[in-house]
């Protein structure tokens, strides 16, 4: 079975990198301290410290092992092999709906490292797939979960 490659930029893989250190350095530490901790209270089956903690570190764990998964098959984008101009995987894109001109920017990025609150979609996205491989002055029409729209691209880089 083929493992799933999980495209993502440069940063991106070194803010997963960073991620990850974290988990297991510090956050993994502390879990375990909590457990010490919740231990010392007695009966572990009325315990609710000692769950929560426990429910945490299996969270952490799970963490871990998904990040160390997306990393180990990692495939880093490089956009500057694609034509200027042209919609693709780590570029961003500014385009106006049509027709009242409202500008929306996003960057195109792997599922692994999307964060929609600060303009980063997935390229799984239903807005990344219909901007996907079209250029500037191109319009293109895109359908969400919320709707319809017409979009001009305005800019790539």
């Amino acid at each position: 079975m083929t493992e799933k490659v999980y495209p993502m930029t440069l940063e991106g893989k070194e803010k997963l990198e960073k991620e990850l250190n974290e988990l297991k350095s510090v956050k993994r530490k502390e879990v375990v301290e909590r457990i010490k901790i919740a231990r010392g209270f007695g009966d572990l089956s009325e315990n609710s410290e000692y769950e929560s903690a426990k429910d945490e570190q299996a969270f952490i764990e799970g963490r871990i092992s998904t990040v160390e998964n997306m990393l180990q098959n990692a495939q880093i984008i490089d956009s500057s092999n694609s034509k200027e101009g042209e919609v693709t995987l780590g570029r961003s894109v500014i385009f106006k709906e049509l027709p009242d001109g409202i500008e929306e920017e996003y960057t195109i990025v792997g599922k692994a490292e999307a964060d929609p609150f600060s303009g980063k979609i997935s390229n799984e996205s239903p807005i990344a797939q219909a901007l996907l491989g079209k250029s500037i002055g191109d319009k293109v029409h895109i359908d969400t979960p919320g709707g319809s729209m017409e979009v001009e691209i305005t800019n790539v880089f």
